[in-house]
C-alpha cells in the first residue's frame, strides 16, 4: 500500500503562483509513478502532470503545459507541483496519485490505484 497526503492548496489571485506537495509513505519504490489530477465542480477528474519516481521523466496535460512544473524529492518521498500564471479555470480540488507501473504518459484516472484526499486550489480574478 501507498499512502499519500497533499498540502499547499489555498486561495490565490489570477496570475499568481502556488505550490502543492504530496508526501508518500508505505511501499514506495523506484518503480512508482506519481501524478497530479484535478477535479472542478461538475466536471470529470482531469490529468495534470506525472513524474517517474526514479528517472525524473515528466508529462503534462495540455491545459497546464508551460505553466506547471512537477518535481520530486526522493530523499523526502515528496512530489511537488509548482503552479505559475494561475487562471480562474485552474480552480479545482487537486489530487495526488500513484501507480506502480512505469510510464508517465498514461493519463487515465483508472491507471492510478492510490490517491490522496485532495487539496483545494481556488483562483480568484
Amino acid at each position: 500500500q501507498v499512502q499519500l497526503v497533499e498540502s499547499g492548496g489555498g486561495l490565490v489571485q489570477a496570475g499568481g503562483s502556488l505550490r502543492l506537495s504530496c508526501a508518500a509513505s508505505g511501499r514506495t519504490s523506484s518503480s512508482i509513478t506519481m501524478g497530479w489530477f484535478r477535479q472542478a465542480p461538475g466536471k470529470e477528474r482531469e490529468f495534470v502532470a506525472a513524474i517517474s519516481w526514479g528517472g525524473g521523466g515528466t508529462f503534462y496535460g495540455e491545459s497546464v503545459k508551460g505553466r506547471f512544473t512537477i518535481s520530486r524529492d526522493n530523499a523526502k518521498n515528496t512530489v511537488r507541483l509548482q503552479m505559475d500564471s494561475l487562471k480562474r479555470e485552474d480552480t479545482a480540488l487537486y489530487f495526488c496519485a500513484a501507480k506502480r507501473a512505469p510510464g508517465t504518459t498514461q493519463t487515465r484516472v483508472t491507471m492510478y490505484p492510490y490517491w490522496g484526499q485532495g487539496t483545494q486550489v481556488t483562483v480568484s480574478s
